[in-house]
């Protein structure tokens, strides 16, 4: 197991790697884009920092060959024009500002001059809270309702619960936040139609995470419920629990020592990949219900008119980082929660 779990650090490093460098490229392919601020002193130093950086030159004078520059100044009677470097020079200049300074480039938009990183540390944990309180209420409602579905299988309980899985399970969750804020914000008025200021009250604050939080439980608590019937289904009927009933178990005991153990081996796991889905499918809320988190930022930084590429590139190695650590706990995971499984074995 130490020997798999090196290999697989080692191989995410290497695939986050390839996946930053191939977004660099595509990004920076796109139209250079400056600084959107009115303030020329704000563009001015962002124009010198990025010089420092390795990202842009600057020139005293026009350069035919260059083109037109980015942004021409003049401070204390010297003219300053701005050029972006070639995308190779860039590449260097990027991975060594990271590897030895930890920088990732500067806002240009949503920030202007400000560290990408420093955004981005500002809005994760919004994200954060919305998502793991989602897991939180999706996991012991869904395993529920999937138990009590599997232990009255083909009864008007069990009808029931599947009629109401396969209903919500249907409807995509940026519909359904639509539908729980024209109904319990604008027409009921009992939650905030939008995420409050930080100076709002704590009550405001509570309440505020009830729609984006029902919008995102409802299609976990459908995918756990439908999951854990079919497990435990499949594993009363198998022949190693109709054995532990004939050697004098209960039914309450088999279904507590043999079934529900063995069918969790595959559903413990599964809740690392639904919080991955739902950590990604909450783009969409976050920008509908003004949650001021990754997802709402990726979109604001990919506005048509003013693109911001510095938090765009940071954004996305947020959501790359995370799916590869989830990928990895998540084959790690499956060895602690059964010793018989051993991961990279060659037998």
């Amino acid at each position: 197991m130490l020997k798999y779990s090196v290999k697989r650090v080692l191989l995410a490093f290497v695939t986050a790697f390839i996946i930053l460098t191939l977004t660099f490229f595509l990004v920076k392919s796109l139209p250079p884009r400056g600084v959107f601020s009115p303030d020329e002193n704000v563009r001015y130093a962002f124009y010198i920092d990025q010089v420092n950086l390795g990202y842009c030159i600057d020139l005293p004078e026009v350069s035919v060959e260059l083109g037109a520059p980015l942004e021409s100044f003049i401070f204390d009677g010297v003219e300053h024009n701005f050029y972006t470097k070639p995308i190779i020079d860039q590449y260097f200049s990027w991975l060594g500002n990271i590897v030895t300074r930890w920088d990732w480039g500067r806002s240009t938009v949503i920030e202007p001059n400000a560290s990408a990183i420093r955004i981005i540390g500002q809005r994760l944990p919004a994200s954060m809270y919305i998502n793991i309180v989602s897991v939180i209420l999706s996991v012991p409602l869904g395993i529920g309702l999937g138990i009590l579905a599997g232990l009255k299988k083909n009864t008007w309980i069990d009808h029931l619960i599947s009629t109401l899985v396969m209903v919500f399970i249907s409807i995509p969750s940026f519909v359904v936040i639509s539908f729980l804020i024209y109904l319990l914000a604008f027409k009921a008025g009992w939650l905030p139609t939008i995420w409050p200021a930080p100076d709002q009250s704590t009550k405001t604050k509570v309440l505020a995470f009830i729609i984006p939080v029902m919008s995102l439980s409802f299609g976990s608590i459908c995918g756990y419920t439908r999951f854990v019937r079919a497990e435990l289904c499949e594993v009363m009927s198998s022949e190693y629990l109709l054995l532990a009933r004939t050697k004098g178990l209960t039914k309450n005991q088999a279904i507590v020592r043999h079934a529900l153990r063995n069918a969790f081996v595959p559903i413990l796991p599964s809740i690392l990949a639904e919080f991955i889905g739902i950590f990604g499918g909450s783009m969409i809320l976050e920008s509908l219900y003004g949650i001021p988190g990754i997802g709402n930022l990726y979109i604001q930084a990919l506005n048509q008119n003013n693109p911001d590429y510095n938090v765009l590139m940071v954004d996305m190695a947020v959501f790359t980082t995370v799916g590869l650590l989830a990928g990895i706990i998540l084959d790690l995971s499956y060895g602690f929660i059964d010793p018989r499984i051993r991961m990279g074995e060659k037998k």
